[in-house]
């Protein structure tokens, strides 16, 4: 379901006459973000290679990181250590294949420091931004309807609306149930797809 079919349904299930476009776009960017916070499935994954050709103390993170999955370089995982720890080490100064790494704001911090090879980055990212009515990023396509109910959350809470709770309640369920999905599918080697989570409902 594309941004314009998730605003449309989204007008429709909350039925009033005083909510514009701009306002449901606000509800529906909100929703977003709040299924980014917890959800953490397959097709967040994105994996970044980074080519290092010269002795670097850090590289930096992805714009659209939301978790950090693993770091690697070559076929070396590193260990992430608090930053105190980090800060310490490189005192002392050493370089080679990275052992560890801290983030440091927008930095990742590596010890020992790198001088050629790859350094990959796995990680969870937000999903691909819908800017125009038109398009459709990999959670639209199979989960709209938890976009939808989140939206109608925020939505109940800017109006004051009796159906705050039952909006919210069906959210909660539909996270947890896509999450447990691709739990499941993790633990049983299995490829997830997701499929939507409920029917729609008018009140």
């Amino acid at each position: 379901m594309n941004k314009g079919a998730i605003r449309t349904h989204f007008k429709e299930l909350l039925n009033r006459s005083d909510i514009t476009d701009s306002l449901a776009d606000t509800f529906i960017s909100q929703s977003i973000t709040r299924i980014e916070r917890t959800l953490r499935i397959p097709p967040m994954e994105r994996r970044q290679a980074i080519t290092i050709d010269a002795q670097v103390s850090h590289v930096v993170v992805p714009n659209d990181l939301l978790e950090m999955i693993d770091v690697y370089y070559a076929f070396t995982v590193l260990s992430r250590i608090p930053l105190h720890e980090m800060l310490s080490m490189k005192d002392v100064g050493e370089t080679g294949t990275p052992r560890h790494f801290s983030i440091q704001g927008e930095n990742l911090l590596l010890y020992p420091e790198p001088t050629v090879g790859t350094l990959t980055i796995s990680y969870y990212g937000e999903f691909t931004a819908m800017t125009s009515d038109s398009d459709e990023n990999a959670l639209a396509k199979t989960a709209s309807d938890i976009i939808i109910y989140g939206a109608l959350g925020y939505a109940a809470d800017y109006y004051l609306d009796e159906r705050a709770q039952t909006f919210d309640g069906k959210f909660g369920q539909m996270m947890t149930e896509i999450q447990e999905q691709a739990n499941e599918a993790e633990q049983s080697g299995g490829l997830m797809i997701m499929r939507p989570t409920q029917t729609y409902t008018d009140y």
